[in-house]
């Protein structure tokens, strides 16, 4: 088992001192402590066995105060809505640790990747029903808009890391005018949208695959947004894609059961595709942004092998829709030529 690393001396010995405090309370056997997992910010979770053999989740978030109260925050809303969120067991929210229930160690990912046509159905299934209840059930009200500044602001990091940055271009005064029109675009999409309580990273890893499915994880981020976002975050995910007639299948399932909840979906599911796909571009061009970004400033460059896919996710989109037709020409641009997408671009 690998030692833990903490470039930090200060932090590992505030660390130590905290876990000590929790070892007979919890049966904690701190030289069982591994890394679980990492995501693409500074955050880390642990894991630990106890006596008993089973084993808990350490977060580990520095300089995260915000967000380890948003995590108990909407650890809550979920449970409200009696979604399966891990239990928060203790914390010390001033130096960003938490330990936190096990949900288990086989994600959406890893399950989905290696999953039978009728073994993917049934996770996607449960995790659109999680979905459904969630924003039917969930406060919208209590969580913080994502207003048209927050999507300027991610839409924002791909001009700046992917454009500038990875492919170290400028654009011309024209190229500008069509990068602007396309944000306005964008913006209006995510205003418009019926604004419901929103996860912000509905995606494959960040559900686990335990009894009730799914296990919900990584919620801190989440926000009152368009009702689109969450189902294309795990429709059209950063690791894992899918053929567009099991993506229609699995919409329309999310449609059926949303439009049953009450949710305001409209009777027209064409408008409500529309709706998941500018919201997926949205979201990839932010991510295609990130992932310049942990590859230049933070130097974590295996992010960047999934840039094709994310490029591909993008032209699909934009060349579906006319007004979009300007995106086309600024993304082909960076890529050097057409992207492959599976669909004849004549």
């Amino acid at each position: 088992m690998n030692p833990i690393a903490w470039p930090d001396p200060a932090r590992e010995t505030h660390f130590s001192s905290w876990l000590s405090a929790l070892q007979q309370r919890f049966e904690l056997r701190p030289e069982t402590l591994s890394l679980a997992s990492q995501d693409a910010s500074s955050r880390r979770y642990l894991r630990i066995e106890r006596q008993d053999g089973s084993s808990l989740i350490v977060m580990d978030a520095p300089d995260q105060v915000p967000q380890m109260r948003a995590f108990e925050q909407v650890a809550g809303l979920l449970r409200d809505c009696r979604l399966h969120v891990p239990q928060i067991l203790a914390s010390d929210e001033a130096r960003g640790f938490m330990l936190l229930e096990d949900l288990g160690q086989t994600t959406y990912l890893q399950a989905l990747q290696q999953a039978s046509p009728a073994q993917a159905d049934r996770l996607m299934r449960a995790a659109i029903t999680a979905l459904v209840a969630w924003q039917a059930q969930g406060d919208a009200a209590l969580l913080p808009p994502y207003d048209e500044a927050f999507v300027r602001r991610e839409l924002d990091i791909f001009s700046e890391w992917c454009v500038a940055r990875e492919f170290q271009q400028q654009w011309n005064a024209d190229q500008q005018k069509w990068w602007q029109h396309c944000c306005d675009l964008l913006v209006k999409n995510a205003l418009s949208q019926p604004q419901v309580a929103m996860h912000r990273d509905y995606m494959p890893r960040n559900l686990m695959v335990c009894e009730p499915l799914p296990g919900i994880l990584d919620f801190q981020d989440a926000v009152r947004g368009p009702i689109g976002y969450d189902i294309a975050s795990l429709l059209r995910d950063a690791f894992i894609s899918w053929d567009e007639e099991r993506e229609l299948d699995w919409a329309i399932r999310y449609w059926e059961a949303a439009r049953k909840a009450g949710l305001p979906v409209g009777d027209d599911f064409g408008e409500l595709w529309r709706q998941i796909e500018w919201s997926g571009l949205q979201r990839h061009l932010k991510i295609l942004g990130i992932f310049c970004r942990l590859k230049h400033r933070d130097q974590r460059p295996h992010y960047a092998q999934d840039l094709p896919r994310f490029f591909a996710y993008a032209i699909k989109v934009s060349t579906r829709y006319v007004e979009l037709s300007p995106l086309t020409h600024l993304l082909q641009a960076l890529q050097g030529g057409l992207v492959q997408t599976g669909f004849d671009l004549r």
